[in-house]
C-alpha cells in the first residue's frame, strides 16, 4: 500500500516522541478509511513521512500491536486487526491498583447494564434456560430482609442471565468485571448499612422472565439491585 503524505500530520516534535506518533498512526488509519485487513505502509515510509527514526516507528507500531489494532502477516506485511475490547480492558482491571472512586464506577456501570439487558434476554430465553435459573435459585437461602446475596450466588445467577442474551461482548465484559466484583464483596465497599432494605428476589426475577415483560424486568431489576443503589448513596453522601 503507498502512503498517503497529504493525510498524516505534520512533522512531529521530540516531546512524547513516541505518544505523538502513536496518535498520528491512528489518525492516519481513520483519515485513509482503513479496515481489518488492510496493509499499513511499511516502517521505513512511515519514518520518512513523519520525520522520525524508525525505531519510534516500530516503537510505536508494538504499541497498536499490543492493543490489537494492528498484527503482522507473513508475506503481507503489518495489517489493520479488530481489537478486542474485552481483552484490552481486562489488561487494566487490576482491582487491587484501581482506586476507590473508579471500583465504584465500575460497579455502578454493572448495575446499569443489568437492568438494561431484559430486551435481549426476552428475545432469546428458552424453556431450557429457564430451569438452569430455577435450579441456581433452589440452591439459595430463604428470604430475609438483611440478607446481602452470597457473592458465589450472586455470580452464578447474574452470569446465567448475561449468558441468555448471547451477545458475546457483554457475556465477556461481565467475565472481565468478576474480579472487580470480588474486591468490592471483600473489601468491604458494598457492607454499608441502609435504612430500607428492599429488593426483589432472584426467585422474583424469575417470575418475571417466565411471565412478564422486558419492561416488567427492567423494574424488578431495579428493585432487586435497590439496595446496591443505596450502599452506593451512602458511599456518596458520606464523601460529602
Amino acid at each position: 500500500m503507498e502512503i498517503d503524505e497529504k493525510n498524516l500530520l505534520a512533522a512531529i516534535d521530540t516531546r512524547s516522541l513516541v505518544d505523538k506518533v502513536e496518535m498520528n498512526l491512528v489518525d492516519y488509519f481513520k483519515k485513509n478509511a482503513l479496515q481489518p485487513g488492510d496493509v499499513i505502509p511499511k516502517e521505513v515510509e512511515l519514518a520518512s513521512a513523519m520525520g522520525v527514526s524508525r525505531t519510534v516507528i516500530r516503537e510505536s507500531l508494538n504499541r497498536l500491536k499490543t492493543m490489537g489494532m494492528i498484527e503482522s502477516k507473513k508475506h503481507k506485511g503489518t495489517v489493520i486487526t479488530s481489537p478486542d475490547i474485552s481483552s484490552l480492558l481486562q489488561k487494566s482491571m487490576i482491582p487491587h491498583i484501581l482506586d476507590n472512586s473508579t471500583l465504584k464506577d465500575i460497579f455502578e456501570l454493572r448495575l446499569i447494564l443489568e437492568i438494561g439487558i431484559g430486551d435481549l434476554i426476552f428475545r432469546h430465553i428458552t424453556n431450557q434456560d429457564l430451569r438452569e435459573l430455577d435450579e441456581i435459585v433452589d440452591q439459595e437461602p430463604e428470604f430475609s430482609e438483611d440478607i446481602l446475596f452470597d457473592i458465589s450466588h450472586e455470580i452464578q445467577f447474574h452470569s446465567k442471565l448475561y449468558s441468555i442474551t448471547k451477545n458475546e461482548t457483554l457475556k465477556n465484559f461481565q467475565k472481565m468485571l468478576l474480579p472487580v466484583f470480588n474486591y468490592v464483596y471483600d473489601s468491604g465497599l458494598i457492607h454499608k448499612p441502609i435504612s430500607n432494605k428492599r429488593y426483589v428476589s432472584h426467585r422474583g426475577i424469575v417470575d418475571v422472565l417466565k411471565g412478564g415483560s422486558p419492561d416488567e424486568f427492567r423494574i424488578a431489576m431495579r428493585q432487586h439491585l435497590e439496595n446496591h443503589f443505596q450502599r452506593i448513596m451512602t458511599l456518596e453522601q458520606n464523601k460529602a
